[in-house]
């Protein structure tokens, strides 16, 4: 029992000191050389780190040139069987404004170890709420959307009606 024990708590040190002695500014910045590959290129004020978590600060998002997205703060948590990216206060660039709702005020991005090839979404914003799954496996994208605005109609076009709701999908 004693040997259990202390293999547990070797096991626990071990997590704890690989979280803490990560190197996450530059696992981000891997991430940023993929996605720039991809014609993304992120631009933020501030890095932050944490025992657990990432922050980036005021971050502006560009695709292939052009000015998409502002970002107030994402917050990158990791424990390593979960990771939750959390966005706050997501706002569309002026010449997209015709396409898309404003703003966004807050995003959950939830992935777990144990469904690798998953990820789940939560969003709210002037447009109402999202719940959806990212399929990495299959390559699709399930948006349902509920308390829907006024504002929804700049989507309603690219939107579908089931018995649930309207709902976004799309694969890529």
């Amino acid at each position: 029992m004693q040997m259990v024990k202390n293999i547990f708590i070797g096991l626990l040190v071990f997590w704890f000191a690989f979280l803490l002695f990560m190197p996450k500014e530059e696992l981000y910045y891997a991430l940023e050389k993929q996605l720039k590959i991809e014609g993304i290129k992120i631009n933020e004020k501030a890095i932050e780190t944490g025992i657990f978590s990432l922050n980036l600060i005021d971050a502006d998002v560009y695709y292939k040139g052009i000015h998409v997205v502002h970002i107030e703060k994402v917050n990158i948590f990791t424990l390593i069987f979960t990771t939750n990216i959390n966005i706050k206060t997501l706002t569309i660039d002026d010449s997209l404004k015709d396409f898309a709702p404003e703003k966004i005020g807050q995003a959950n991005i939830t992935h777990l170890l144990f469904s690798p090839m998953k990820a789940n979404v939560l969003a709210n914003g002037s447009f109402g709420d999202i719940e959806g799954v990212v399929d990495l496996k299959e390559k699709t994208l399930h948006l349902d959307f509920s308390n829907t605005t006024k504002e929804i109609d700049l989507l309603r076009a690219n939107l579908q009606k089931n018995e649930k709701g309207l709902y976004y999908e799309t694969s890529f």
